[in-house]
């Protein structure tokens, strides 16, 4: 029986198999073993316990010998979700080497350096595929640094832009999503040793030392001060995933906005095959971006419940760290998945060129008032150009007649029908260029 998200027959095709691998039950009770494992052979380095001990224990730290079904009934019985575990072990190594197993160390320990093994490959494969995409942004804004389109406040035309400069937008905001989680990602994998409150104290005066040498093995950062009621490290770093969801929502929802019938400028990939309805067969669905929106939700709706996470009672707090311990995995995926799924989207989409360009003059020339107010305040002051464009174009809006006659029926009413003003959408478009060419230029990969 399968149940959940991530393996319903339903929804699993939403999630990233990379990261879903990643955080399997599998992967992260071998995690747990590569800590365990290496807290051994640390510790036999500097003395702590004998070689062949760490050795035996080492070799024994494998998730395939074990058996998830007896640990599954001992750890409901136990109440403990770590004993059951070092139980198998202890019993795998056999003596003495069982007599050296988790020496010093407390399960938040183990757990909290499982998880930031997890979230440090978790990590990598997320810094690729957005590395991935910056690539795609750039190249889809450079193509359409030209393509002119309405820009739109508050859902109304506002002044011409072009779909390149939105795309550069996208880019931008996928860039530093991308630069702050290498940011975190530097400080927030941590390896915790430091025992039952975070002191070292079973460590004989050598727990700073194991600390470093398992970070060093495991390719982690030592936490130095081990607290367990300090979470605020790996808190940062998933915050800023909440902050790429956020992107990558706003992204996702400009893409269903400009796929609507009536607007039609762009349009996700299609195949035969894919449907929109059950009942309506005419319909092309932004499926794949409203999935995104979806999954955007779902990791930031997630986020107050790491926030709260940080509240620890004392030195240690299961009622807390039961919560984070469910929900660094489900973000983790989340974001992996959100990262795969706006590359995809990006991938296929398809550009409606025509449409924009209809869609910018739907308003017979209204989206060029401000130009036309910024070319006329240098003769009678931006105050009075506003208000004689604010007429005009109301006359356009309630009669349905040209922005351009109605201007010219203005600029006579008031002694300047010897100007001309350039309305070109083209000529309103200021450094639009000027920033795609930047971006353009920039070295992948450049903060």
């Amino acid at each position: 029986m399968t149940i959940g998200m991530f393996s319903s027959f339903i929804t699993r095709h939403w999630f990233s198999t990379v990261a879903v691998d990643i955080w399997s039950d599998d992967a992260t009770l071998q995690a747990w073993l590569d800590v365990e494992a290496a807290l051994a052979l640390a510790q036999a380095k500097l003395g702590l316990i004998p070689s062949d001990a760490a050795d035996r224990i080492a070799a024994c730290c494998d998730a395939k010998g074990f058996d998830y079904a007896r640990l599954s009934k001992e750890i409901a019985f136990a109440q403990h979700p770590f004993v059951p575990v070092l139980k198998q072990l202890e019993e795998f190594c056999g003596e003495p080497a069982a007599g050296f197993i988790h020496w010093g160390a407390t399960t938040q320990n183990i757990f909290d350096t499982a998880i930031a093994l997890q979230l440090k490959k978790t990590h990598h494969h997320l810094i690729a595929v957005l590395d991935r995409t910056e690539q795609r942004l750039k190249g889809l804004a450079n193509d359409h640094r030209k393509t002119l389109q309405a820009g739109r406040t508050h859902g109304q035309h506002a002044l011409p832009t072009t779909f390149g400069y939105k795309v550069a937008g996208w880019h931008e905001e996928i860039r530093r999503s991308r630069e702050r989680l290498t940011e975190r990602g530097a400080q927030s994998f941590l390896a915790y040793f430091g025992g039952a409150i975070g002191t070292f104290a079973a460590m004989g005066g050598k727990g700073r030392a194991v600390e470093e040498e398992v970070a060093r093995r495991l390719g982690l950062q030592p936490a130095r001060l081990p607290l367990r009621s300090s979470f605020d490290r790996v808190a940062d770093y998933l915050s800023a995933l909440a902050v790429l969801a956020g992107s990558v929502h706003k992204i996702a929802q400009d893409i269903v906005f400009m796929q609507r019938s009536e607007i039609g400028e762009i349009e996700e990939a299609f195949h035969m095959g894919k449907v929109g309805s059950s009942t309506m067969a005419q319909k092309r669905n932004p499926s794949a971006a409203l999935v995104l929106i979806s999954l955007c939700r779902l990791l930031e709706g997630r986020l107050p419940l790491i926030l709260a996470s940080m509240v620890r009672m004392d030195e240690g707090d299961s009622s807390a760290t039961n919560v984070s311990d469910i929900v660094v995995n489900e973000i983790a995926i989340l974001a992996t998945s959100i990262a795969e799924g706006v590359e995809h989207v990006l991938s296929g989409l398809q550009v409606n060129t025509e449409a924009m360009r209809r869609n910018l003059d739907i308003t017979q020339g209204l989206i060029l008032s401000e130009s036309a107010m910024m070319q006329l305040s240098p003769r009678i002051g931006r105050h009075k150009a506003h208000h004689l464009l604010y007429d005009a174009a109301q006359k356009t809006t309630m009669e349905g007649i040209p922005f351009a006659d109605t201007l010219s029926d203005a600029l006579k009413g008031v002694g300047l029908s010897d100007v001309t003003l350039d309305l070109a959408p083209e000529a309103y478009l200021g450094e639009i260029n000027d920033i795609i060419q930047d971006l353009e230029e920039r070295p992948s990969g450049d903060n």
